[in-house]
């Protein structure tokens, strides 16, 4: 196992990010699935730069990105856009790439559950055929039942990768797990060789060690499963509007550039645009948490 992070929770330059794992301990990023923003040749180059790899990428299904729309066309734009995000992973020498079929926010579905699943099934079997060939693994996630109404539990994730093939594998997040999951623990061992990345978030969404879950026993399961993967930190700091705020300086007051509909993926989880020294401390947090128990 080894440290990793995703790099959609702060609008900053990329080289800032990649200068930050490298400091905290951390040997892998799972870049945002934004392909139009990078190019993956200069992304290598960087990535060179801080002896730092491309773990893969998790997609950012947002706005009208939805695998089991009812209508075709959005359904042909989101299978496009998901195959945009396995190239780039290839290009980049990643390993796997993250997806999240439907979009996040969206809890009312487009059409019964079995028409829901036959879309998800075929858009997911098209990406196959395109990862397939490029040598990238697939890995279903499922969110809790406010961000998704489709796919929330392990057990979930797992019948749908069964549907597309025996090389498609899941991604389990421990946030989310702590919402849907009736057995924590036992989620990670059910999941067992076909866990293909772990995302990294205390039960409270702030940096690992920051909340209530016991850290050893979770990294605990993932070794009895002989998980070797990334531990991909994901963290979303809640923002505190009251006076019994514990970190005043949490929210950027010099905001960089940022999407409308990130900015907008930001404020729906809760959480805004982050200060510099706040991101900081959340992210070497997570490193002092978890490196000393996988080390």
């Amino acid at each position: 196992m080894h440290m990793s992070m995703h790099n959609w929770m702060r609008s900053e330059p990329l080289e800032v990010t990649l200068a930050r794992l490298k400091r905290c301990g951390y040997e892998s990023i799972e870049i945002k699935g934004e392909p139009d923003q990078y190019d993956t040749k200069t992304v290598r180059g960087q990535l060179d730069h801080y002896g730092l790899r491309c773990w893969g990428a998790v997609t950012l299904t947002l706005g009208e990105r939805n695998l089991c729309a009812k209508n075709p066309d959005q359904r042909a734009m989101s299978v496009q856009y998901v195959k945009d995000c396995v190239t780039m992973v290839h290009e980049l020498d990643g390993e796997e790439i993250t997806i999240v079929p439907s979009t996040v926010g969206k809890i009312v579905p487009d059409g019964t559950p079995e028409e829901e699943w036959a879309w998800a099934v075929e858009s997911l079997q098209e990406i196959h055929e395109h990862a397939n060939r490029l040598g990238v693994r697939m890995a279903i996630e499922g969110l809790n039942r406010f961000e998704t109404h489709f796919v929330n539990r392990g057990a979930q994730a797992l019948a749908l990768a069964d549907e597309i093939g025996p090389d498609v594998g899941i991604c389990l997040d421990a946030f989310h797990m702590n919402i849907e999951e009736v057995d924590f623990l036992g989620a990670i061992r059910a999941a067992g060789s076909r866990l293909y990345d772990f995302h990294v978030a205390d039960n409270n969404r702030m940096a690992a060690g920051m909340g209530a879950f016991d850290w050893p026993s979770i990294i605990g399961a993932l070794q009895e499963i002989r998980y070797d993967g990334a531990l991909t930190v994901e963290f979303v700091a809640p923002i505190d509007r009251t006076p019994a705020n514990p970190f005043p300086e949490a929210v950027e007051t010099e905001p960089v550039d940022i999407s409308p509909e990130e900015m907008q993926f930001i404020i729906d989880h809760g959480s805004s645009l982050l200060s510099e020294s706040f991101y900081d401390m959340l992210v070497e947090k997570c490193a002092t948490t978890i490196l000393p128990l996988i080390s």
